[in-house]
Order: structure tokens, then C-alpha cells, then sequence
């Protein structure tokens, strides 16, 4: 038999029973279209978590006071809450005369009630110097940022992140105001662009931000910092400024043996690594859970297939009669099964491409979130030659048992 004879026959075949057809190939549609929308999304997500670490800065590096044990991305003491006093001035200063290095920017970070008139909000507050807004990329929308001679003069001068102004003064002007820090006032210079989340997970939005002997002296009280923040310089490779960052600390407190390291280094591109290995994961998870959906509408198919077999056995035994050989047989409910999960493929590829359009207009419009559109090709190939591969895989079981049906037998079926 002719492929053309066999795509007409499987054709009319579906045709017959349009609405079991129909809702045979929903498991396929609901499966192809959560592939497609959970893989865009993850994608999406990704992007928009790497774009916010760049737009960190460049060529930064962290150093953090603790070691970390094991693998290279888990996370130092510090980082969870541990209190360690490891790094001090004297790190900082040795740092700025490494010629590998552009820019060096001390922080501290404390959490406080900040108070404006009657409006007041629990903050996160960074004491750094006047180096940290330029390494950071951080722009002003209103005012200023601090300077060095706020820095060493001690000036009680505060920056606000665009949410924190907003908290405590709506739509007026908060520069030149005076605002209240644990009972210290400090007078605004400066409002900051909408920023978003920064490195560790703290939202840049929601920060205060004030001269570091301020910060540590008269609200903290200690002498160490909390993490070193340095520029690589451009001249050099980040991997080995990275390598004289480690020796300088290791030369400064006097380690011999790196085992004993009581700090971490970490560079952007760290960061970026793992964050591009958490959400690849997450993606391939979810991913998995709506292939669970493929695997129901095969079973589906292979259910309803293996019942029209019942229920044509005598049109089997008519066409084997007439001289049809078991390999026509087979291919025909072989393209039957085919035919079915294409389509439910080709369905289920429109409403998932079709969806993610109307999210991304959704989260664009109506969410700040700054969500990246991304509809992998790859995701809707992929999609598509799975549920062919359904069709054949679930098809073949019903169409051997049209297959393997005697004439005579088939005839004789009511």
C-alpha cells in the first residue's frame, strides 16, 4: 500500500470519530504546551537574574570574612549569619595599593527603623565609602551621592533607595530632608534609581546607604567589615587579580598553609555560574513534571488505539481479505497513532507559544519585574519531535495487535 493510501485511510479513519480524536490528543496539547510555556519561563527567569547580577558592575570581586569548606559554591559563615571579624582596615589599605586592583569599597550592613515625620519602615543600611556607587553602577534619580569629605569628616548624610523613598515620602522631593536612623538623623543628599536585587539577595531598592566610619562607629560599633568590595582593573585577567587578592589577605594575616584561609573570594562570574546552574536545574525539573503529562496522553492514545482495534477487527479481517498484508495493517494504525499526537503536537505548540506571548505582554505591562521574553526555538523543535516519538513509541503496541489479527478470526467478530 502507497503512503498516500495510508495517510488517506488513517485520515478518514480520525475523521470518523472526531470528538474521540479530539479529546484523545488533550494529554498531548496540555503536555506539549507546559514544555513549551515551563521551559520559556524558566529561560525567562534566568535571564532576568543574570541581567540584574551584570548590572551590578563589572569586574568585581567580594571578599568575605570566613572560610568556605567544600565546594567552591557554598556559602562562607558570614554569609549565614555567622558573625566573623577577619577583615579590617588594614585589608582594605593593602588592597588599594595592588596595581591589579581599580577600586576598593569597604561595607558594613546593619538593619534599623528609619523614621520621617510619622512615616517610618524597617531598613537595611550599608556604610561604605564614595568609591561604592561608581564600582556598583548605582545612578542617582534626585540629588547626589556622598563624597570623601563626607566620608572622613564624618558627615551624617544618607542615600535612599528609590523604594525607601518612596515609603517615607511619596511624590515629594526628599533631598535636604532630614531623616532618622536608630535615633541619628542624617540628612538626605540623594535618591537612587530603581536598582532591584544585588549581590547576597539584598534588594538595592529598599537600602539605605551612609558614610562607613558612621556606620560603624555610632550604629554598629565594630572595627571589622562585613565584605570588601574591589573593581578589577581592566589591564589585567579577573582570575588573577582574583589569585594576588587571595595572596595580599593571605600575606596581611599572616597565612601560610591555604587550608587555613579565613576568608573567601568570590568573583562575579562566580555568581554567575551558579545562578546559571540553579536556574538551568529548576528549568530541567520543571521541565521533567510536565513531561508527566506526554507520558499520560501516550497511555492515552495507546488506550484509545487499542480500543478502535476492537472495534474495527472486522474491517481488519475485510481489508487482510482483500489482500492487504500485515505490514499495511501496522502501518496504517501506526500513522493513525502518529496523525493523532502530530496534531495534538502541533495544537498544543500554538496555545503554549500563544500563552507565553500573553504573559510576557501581561508581566510587561502590569508587573515591574523588567521580565526578558524567551521562546526558545530549540524548546518548540524539541516539542515537536517528541510527540511524533510518542505516536510511534504508544503506537506501535496497538497496531501489532491489529496486525497479528487472522482474517478468518477477524471475519467471524461481532
Amino acid at each position: 500500500m502507497y503512503f498516500t493510501d495510508l495517510l488517506k485511510t488513517s485520515s478518514r479513519a480520525l475523521r470518523h470519530a472526531k470528538m474521540r480524536s479530539l479529546l484523545t490528543i488533550l494529554g498531548i496539547v496540555i503536555g506539549i504546551a507546559s514544555v513549551i510555556v515551563l521551559v520559556s519561563i524558566g529561560k525567562s527567569a534566568e535571564a532576568l537574574i543574570l541581567d540584574q547580577v551584570k548590572g551590578v558592575g563589572s569586574n568585581l570581586i567580594f571578599v568575605i570574612p570566613g572560610a568556605t569548606k567544600g565546594s567552591r559554591f557554598a556559602s562562607p559563615p558570614s554569609v549565614q549569619g555567622i558573625i566573623i571579624k577577619t577583615l579590617v582596615k588594614s585589608d582594605a589599605d593593602a588592597l588599594k595599593r595592588e596595581s591589579t586592583i581599580l577600586n576598593v569599597a569597604p561595607e558594613v550592613r546593619g538593619q534599623a527603623k528609619i523614621v520621617y515625620e510619622n512615616n517610618d519602615t524597617s531598613v537595611t543600611y550599608t556604610g561604605t565609602t564614595e568609591d561604592f556607587f561608581q564600582m556598583r553602577n548605582f545612578t542617582v534619580a534626585e540629588g547626589f551621592t556622598f563624597t570623601r569629605t563626607d566620608v572622613d569628616s564624618l558627615n551624617r548624610v544618607a542615600v535612599l533607595g528609590s523604594e525607601i523613598a518612596h515609603t517615607l515620602f511619596g511624590a515629594r522631593n526628599p533631598v535636604g530632608k532630614n531623616v532618622r536612623l536608630k535615633n541619628i538623623l542624617f540628612r538626605v543628599v540623594g535618591v537612587l534609581d530603581k536598582k532591584g536585587l544585588g549581590p547576597f539577595g539584598v534588594d538595592q531598592d529598599n537600602l539605605v546607604i551612609i558614610p562607613l566610619p558612621i556606620a560603624q562607629k555610632q550604629l554598629l560599633g565594630i572595627d571589622h567589615y562585613n565584605v570588601i568590595n574591589i573593581q578589577a582593573n581592566d589591564a589585567y585577567n579577573i582570575d588573577f587579580t582574583k589569585a594576588r587578592v587571595t595572596s595580599v589577605l593571605r600575606q596581611n594575616h599572616a597565612i601560610t598553609n591555604p587550608d587555613k584561609d579565613d576568608f573567601t573570594v568570590r568573583t562575579q562570574e562566580d555568581a554567575l555560574s551558579l545562578l546559571g546552574n540553579i536556574t538551568s536545574v529548576l528549568t530541567l525539573f520543571l521541565t521533567s513534571i510536565s513531561c508527566i503529562a506526554l507520558i499520560v496522553g501516550g497511555i492515552g492514545i495507546m488506550n484509545i488505539m487499542l480500543v478502535s482495534v476492537v472495534e474495527r477487527t472486522k474491517e481488519i479481517g475485510l481489508r487482510k481479505a482483500l489482500g492487504a498484508t500485515t505490514r499495511d495493517i501496522l502501518k496504517q494504525f501506526l500513522l493513525e497513532a502518529v496523525l493523532l499526537t502530530t496534531l495534538g503536537g502541533i495544537i498544543g505548540i500554538v496555545i503554549g507559544v500563544l500563552f507565553v506571548i500573553g504573559l510576557y505582554f501581561i508581566l510587561v505591562n502590569f508587573s515591574p519585574t523588567g521580565w526578558a521574553f524567551a521562546l526558545p526555538l530549540s524548546s518548540v523543535f524539541i516539542a515537536f519531535l517528541v510527540s511524533t516519538a510518542i505516536g510511534i513509541l504508544f503506537g506501535i503496541y496497538p497496531a501489532r495487535t491489529a496486525a497479528a489479527k487472522s482474517p478468518i478470526e477477524a471475519l467471524r467478530y461481532e
